[in-house]
């Protein structure tokens, strides 16, 4: 096992306890039934691989900024797609690729495998370069729709957070890339764009990495702004919109995190 996938799979059962509802969607999956929105699924393909995505669309007369949305650890859930939707209602063009597709059972993607356990241990085993190159195709494919502008911006939760920091050091049209609760890469010296943070409190496994990533940018003269949501959790974005969750802590925190987020999607 190589350090990345290591560190990734040790980060997936470290989570897991504080993103158990995970897999109890329900209440997402009826969001995206209820949606006035566009959605759609596409195959995007370069090479020998083919990865599944789902579109959604803004109701806007004009071109929109496009936004690549990278799942959880757990895979493409309903929260994912939903966290497209909402994107979509606030007047973007989001995508979110199921970076398992073709890595399931029989060649399928998230849907084939048996349980949420199944999916988030093959998540933590991707090959980093395989997620890079998925990445870039499926941004390629968004940025060329006619209904987008040509502004890009990448977004992460969890370890799709991980995922979207380290995207923004080898793609270089990103307007902005969201980090939400995930690790900075290695190297941040060839990050082209701005990186925007959106921490919980009580997540010390990663908000232990700040005032390192704070420095290691500051010394690199990128553009890197964290916010901490005290008294949150690991996956607040989520859990803080489950109606079974009844962190009011989270609900707060994922409030005032889409605020922030939506004022800085606005100012690409």
């Amino acid at each position: 096992m190589t350090n990345w996938k290591r560190i990734a799979f040790f980060a997936a059962v470290t989570v897991f306890a504080t993103c158990a509802q995970a897999s109890a969607q329900e209440w997402a999956k009826q969001l995206l039934i209820k949606s006035p929105r566009h959605q759609e699924w596409v195959d995007v393909k370069y090479g020998n691989r083919t990865v599944h995505a789902f579109v959604v669309y803004p109701e806007v007369s004009t071109k929109a900024p496009a936004v690549v949305v990278v799942h959880e650890i757990f895979g493409l859930t309903d929260w994912a797609r939903s966290a497209a939707d909402d994107l979509a209602a606030a007047g973007y063009v989001a995508i979110v690729p199921d970076l398992l597709s073709g890595f399931g059972p029989h060649g399928g993607g998230f849907s084939d495998f048996a349980s949420t356990d199944d999916a988030t241990k093959a998540v933590s085993q991707l090959n980093p370069d395989i997620v890079t190159a998925d990445l870039n195709a499926v941004a390629d494919y968004v940025k060329k729709l006619p209904a987008v502008n040509g502004k890009l911006a990448v977004a992460g939760f969890c370890w799709g957070g991980d995922v979207a920091f380290r995207f923004a050091t080898v793609r270089h049209d990103l307007n902005a890339a969201f980090v939400f609760y995930g690790s900075p890469p290695t190297d941040v010296t060839r990050i082209t764009t701005p990186v925007y943070g959106f921490y919980a409190g009580n997540d010390a496994r990663i908000g232990a990495t700040i005032p390192a990533t704070i420095d290691a940018m500051k010394s690199a003269g990128k553009p890197y702004y964290p916010v901490t949501y005290d008294g949150a959790g690991h996956g607040f974005m989520r859990a803080g919109e489950d109606p079974g969750n009844t962190n009011a802590a989270n609900k707060r925190a994922r409030a005032d995190a889409w605020t922030r987020w939506a004022t800085l999607l606005k100012a690409m």
